[in-house]
């Protein structure tokens, strides 16, 4: 079974394209026009193994809030399509990742309902020109598009550039264990 998938999404704020394969090598290549946001979706595929393409454009003379969000849907859905019905995946990840002072713990659940749990809060509102609060926003877009169950908890950290790789980095690891493949099961 292919485990790719191609998404198009066109609004009244973003058009995007996106290529998925979740048995990639972790290569991206991602245009979003958000430097700081396309730098965690690399290190998203890097870390989930996946290959990744996004080109994104979207009302960044308003905000990055519509290009950010958008991007998460699609990743969500993608990552639905590309799963298709689930048989043999092992469906449960988590992955505890330190990131320097910081310490992020996340957990999924690809069974097929929604829910997001999001325990991190950032020292600072914006992380270079970046609006920290736009890490819950994607993750939550995802959630609700990818049908899964995830909770993003930040034990610790002070930084808000560690904090947000942080918390991409062991989401990426725990789809990544939630997507493979278990022998141990059938259908």
């Amino acid at each position: 079974m292919s485990r790719t998938t191609k998404i198009e999404r066109k609004t009244a704020e973003t058009q995007i394209e996106m290529e998925l394969s979740l048995d990639g090598s972790g290569r991206c290549r991602t245009e979003t026009g958000v430097g700081f946001f396309d730098h965690m979706l690399t290190l998203f595929a890097k870390h989930a193994a996946f290959d990744l393409s996004i080109k994104a454009v979207g009302d960044l003379e308003v905000d990055q809030h519509h290009t950010v969000e958008d991007v998460g849907i699609c990743l969500g859905a993608a990552i639905r399509q590309a799963t298709g019905d689930k048989s043999g995946i092992r469906r449960y990840g988590h992955f505890t990742l330190p990131m320097d002072e910081t310490l992020v713990t996340s957990a999924v659940d690809l069974g097929g309902r929604s829910h997001f749990v999001f325990n991190a809060q950032f020292p600072n509102a914006k992380i270079g020109q970046f609006d920290s609060q736009l890490v819950a926003e994607f993750w939550q877009a995802f959630a609700a598009n990818a049908l899964c169950n995830l909770h993003v908890n930040l034990q610790y950290g002070q930084n808000g550039h560690h904090i947000a790789e942080a918390i991409f980095k062991a989401t990426a690891r725990a789809i990544r264990m939630a997507v493979a493949a278990d022998p141990d099961i059938s259908g």
